[in-house]
């Protein structure tokens, strides 16, 4: 899968994105916030990461400029946890405070709802409250109840809110793109 939003091109990774992709995510302040991401990050984690089976209705999508020559700024993507399908993204810190995580996410989420999917949830680690902004702008609400996760970079269990988005809903924040392209 493929999108184009207005600033941004989301699209799946190739090997030969390794090295850029293990530049952008190689922060601590990126991994401490994820949960299934090592620290320290190397290049063989990024290809492990690239090669891993991947299911069309659950797409992984780089995050990219493409005036910058599609500079990988981040990821975002769908996975099932706890048989519920769940957003997870993460943008660089050179890239913080220009709304592409909201811009992002919108676009990703136009894409679940195209693959059929009704609800999506998300979680945040407590301690990250901009990324909670991000959920909000794109429609999220709260569900009242926290799932902790592990976090690999952290090396410790995290306190985690949940939230949750009806895709079902006609004409909410994430159908922006897709109403722009029509």
């Amino acid at each position: 899968m493929f999108m184009r939003t207005e600033r941004l091109f989301l699209r799946p990774a190739w090997l030969e994105d390794a090295p850029e992709l293990t530049r952008a995510i190689g922060h601590e302040a990126v991994v401490r916030m994820l949960s299934r991401v090592p620290w320290p990050y190397h290049e063989e984690h990024a290809r492990q990461w690239i090669e891993g089976s991947r299911d069309p209705h659950l797409p992984n999508l780089l995050i990219t400029l493409p005036d910058q020559h599609g500079r990988i700024i981040g990821v975002c993507g769908l996975h099932e946890d706890e048989s519920q399908v769940e957003v997870g993204y993460w943008i660089e810190p050179g890239a913080w405070g220009r709304g592409y995580a909201t811009e992002a996410l919108g676009g990703l989420l136009a894409l679940a709802r195209l693959a059929g999917h009704k609800r999506v949830v998300s979680r945040h680690a407590v301690d990250n409250p901009a990324s909670a902004r991000v959920l909000r702008k794109v429609g999220f609400r709260p569900t009242g109840r926290a799932r902790p996760f592990h976090s690999l970079g952290r090396g410790a269990r995290l306190e985690a809110p949940e939230y949750a988005l009806e895709l079902s809903e006609a004409d909410g924040p994430w159908d922006a793109p897709m109403r722009k392209a029509a």
